[in-house]
C-alpha cells in the first residue's frame, strides 16, 4: 500500500506519533527503514485478513514488531499483550485531558490543603495539585 507524505502524517499524529499497540514512540522520519530507531509501519487496526479495508478509520501506526507480531489478532488482544487498553490519544485529546486532571489535581489537593492548613493550604494544595495533574501521562 503506498501512501503520500500528508496522509503518513495524519495516521502518525492520530496517536501523538506513539505505536497504538504497545506505546512506543516512533520516529515520523522513520517510517518503514528496518532497524532504525522508531522505526514504524502502518497497522490495520482490523487485518485486512478479517475483511478490513485501507480507509484512513482503520489506519493506525504501529512499530514494526508489533506489527509483525499482531498478524490476525484483534487489536484489542494485542494491546492486551502489553498491558494497554486504548490507543495513546491525539494531540488534541492529549492537551484536553491533561486539562482535566490538572482541574481535578487542583480541586483534590486544594480540598486535602484546606482541611490541613486553612486557607493557605487551599491555594498551595491546588497550585501543587493542579502541577501534578497536568504531568500525568494520560495515556495511562
Amino acid at each position: 500500500m503506498r501512501l503520500d507524505d500528508r496522509t503518513l502524517t495524519r495516521i502518525y499524529v492520530r496517536t501523538s506519533g506513539y505505536c497504538h499497540l504497545c506505546g512506543k514512540k516512533l520516529s515520523r522520519t522513520n517510517y518503514g527503514v528496518h532497524g532504525a530507531r522508531g522505526a514504524w509501519e502502518i497497522e490495520h487496526s482490523r487485518p485486512r485478513a478479517n475483511g478490513g479495508r485501507d480507509h484512513l478509520n482503520n489506519l493506525y501506526p504501529a512499530c514494526i514488531r508489533c506489527n509483525r507480531s499482531k498478524g490476525s489478532a484483534t487489536t484489542r488482544s494485542a494491546r492486551r499483550w502489553h498491558g494497554r487498553t486504548r490507543a495513546p490519544l491525539s494531540p488534541a485529546r492529549r492537551v484536553e485531558a491533561k486539562g482535566r486532571a490538572a482541574v481535578v489535581g487542583a480541586l483534590t489537593l486544594g480540598l486535602i490543603g484546606r482541611a490541613v492548613m486553612g486557607p493557605l493550604g487551599t491555594v498551595l494544595g491546588g497550585i501543587g495539585g493542579a502541577l501534578i495533574g497536568h504531568r500525568a501521562n494520560p495515556d495511562r
